[in-house]
């Protein structure tokens, strides 16, 4: 948990914003912000305003309003619900929305965000603070296109194990803020969005479907994304002939590189999975480990993910490659799950990760993998993930409890849960993908 705590701690979004922007006070009541080398030179009649969406966006709220002070003006963040009601940071809201499948309070909520971009000079500048759970928590569909659709849209790519690339090509194309469409909402402020990634790689169009990036997606792209997953025949009609349109040229495109919408935005990362990873190895270092980062681009089937990072630490604990004992072993990404026809399972990808490690691990002395989800939620579960060893099979079946029947059902969190074996975090507040641990003692 010391190795856990060392990466939290390292993406905590306030401290991450604290790191990215400085304030200094001119002359005649002027400031200067300075964000990434550039200044933005706050003049008395220029009005800040506020507003994102994601995970950590209440903490980073905070940062800002704490370093602003009275030079903003008003704004509106959404952030997870389950935080507390609705409430103020200074002069900005924080609103409140369900994730990740979106609902009522955050199309609500949506709409009074873009109201907050209403009136705009060229004078003011937009603050847009932007994290993981972005994009189903600022949720503002297309004309023609319900709320409930675009549940059914987000379920049906969820549940066929879709990454989030591919989610968010489909996502920006149904949304009248994703895709850089919020940029445009704001013209012709000058915009400063400040990012703490939770998309392996942090490509900005990607993250929470990039509301002020550049889309290099089309909506040619999103149908295309629909037919790999075999959904043509099961998504909504109205979400489809949305997309058919535009890709006959009947709506308009999401603005793509070179569009004058990004004319005056500056889009910042502050924070991201690498951080968190080299956090954690250099905790591993101090306390006596032999660490290595071994990648922060891991991606794909949770379970085969599992297996093969099971081999990886079979031969740190049997072999001592490529670390001798103690070694800590750290990796960073996200992989997905594809939802078996039995779908009344309950866990995450990190759980099923760890599930499908532990079958490999059997008897293997003196090795553990930790499998994390930074936000302290591993999939729809209140847990953050769990961790295994080589006695996790035996002792499961000690208690009647099959190992790959669950893993079979998509049911890891019963199991862990039996075991004691979950990681129970609680929310963390930051949201930078997920960390995993091979630890051979």
């Amino acid at each position: 948990m010391a190795l856990v705590h060392a990466a939290l701690d390292a993406v905590e979004p306030a401290a991450a914003v604290g790191r990215s922007l400085r304030r200094l006070d001119g002359d005649a009541g002027a400031s200067v912000l300075v964000a990434g080398g550039r200044r933005y030179t706050l003049n008395e009649g220029a009005r800040v305003r506020v507003v994102g969406a994601g995970k950590a966006a209440y903490a980073m709220t905070r940062e800002v309003v704490d370093l602003l002070g009275p030079t903003v003006s008003c704004g509106l963040v959404i952030a997870k619900e389950g935080l507390g009601a609705e409430e103020a940071v200074g002069p900005v809201v924080i609103a409140r929305a369900a994730h990740p499948v979106p609902d009522a309070a955050g199309l609500l909520a949506a709409q009074r965000l873009v109201s907050c971009l209403d009136g705009l000079t060229s004078e003011d500048l937009v603050i847009c603070l932007i994290s993981g759970g972005g994009s189903a928590l600022m949720t503002l569909p297309v004309p023609g296109v319900s709320l409930e659709e675009l549940r059914q849209v987000n379920d049906l790519l969820l549940g066929a194990g879709a990454p989030i690339e591919a989610i968010n090509a489909v996502r920006k194309h149904l949304s009248r803020v994703k895709g850089g469409q919020l940029a445009a909402l704001a013209a012709p402020a000058r915009v400063l969005t400040l990012i703490l990634s939770d998309v392996v790689g942090s490509p900005l169009d990607v993250i929470a479907s990039g509301p002020t990036a550049p889309d290099p997606t089309t909506f040619a792209d999103a149908v295309e994304v629909l037919r790999r997953y075999g959904l043509l025949d099961t998504a909504p009609p109205a979400a489809l002939e949305h997309l058919r349109r535009g890709v006959a040229g009947e709506v308009p495109e999401t603005p793509g590189e070179g569009d004058p919408a990004f004319d005056r935005v500056q889009n910042l990362l502050v924070g991201a999975n690498e951080q968190a990873a080299v956090a954690a190895r250099d905790k591993a270092q101090a306390m006596g480990f032999k660490a290595m980062i071994l990648t922060t681009y891991l991606q794909g089937e949770a379970r085969e993910v599992g297996r093969a990072l099971a081999a990886i630490l079979r031969e740190a604990g049997l072999n001592q490659r490529p670390l001798a004992r103690p070694s800590c072993i750290v990796l960073g990404g996200e992989t997905t799950v594809t939802l078996g026809e039995n779908r009344g399972g309950k866990g995450g990808r990190n759980q099923e990760l760890a599930l499908a490690a532990a079958l490999d691990l059997q008897g293997v002395n003196e090795v553990m993998l930790v499998a994390l989800a930074t936000d302290g939620n591993d999939g729809p579960t209140d847990a953050g993930g769990a961790l295994c060893d080589g006695t996790t099979v035996a002792r499961a079946q000690a208690l009647g409890l099959s190992p790959l029947a669950h893993l079979e059902e998509n049911n890891a969190y019963p199991l862990f849960q039996a075991l004691g074996d979950l990681l129970m975090t609680g929310p963390t507040g930051t949201n930078v993908n997920d960390i995993t641990l091979l630890l051979a003692f």
